[in-house]
């Protein structure tokens, strides 16, 4: 099994049509189309989570911190960084 080197810490977010675009694809053909699950048929938990509400959450939630940011006065970086920290 290889080992990946995730950081579970950092928010992986996109603008949400663009996720829910990509999702609904996957659900359609039922098939994992990136990752490296490449190809494979999607299980029931990999169903419901393309149904995308918690991502969504996690996507609107990183665009909130980012515009903030943004309206701050932060540079573009800066506000990118800020937006993919979880919590506070």
């Amino acid at each position: 099994m290889a080992k990946s080197n995730t950081n579970y810490n950092e928010r992986k977010w996109i603008s949400p049509n663009k996720r829910a675009a990509g999702y609904a694809q996957e659900r359609k053909k039922m098939v994992h189309e990136r990752g490296p699950k490449k190809n494979q048929p999607l299980d029931d938990y990999n169903k419901g989570f393309r149904s995308g509400y918690l991502l969504a959450q996690s996507d609107n939630a990183g665009m909130y911190k980012f515009k903030k940011a943004l309206a701050e006065g932060k540079t573009l970086e800066q506000a990118r960084a800020i937006s993919k920290k979880k919590g506070a």
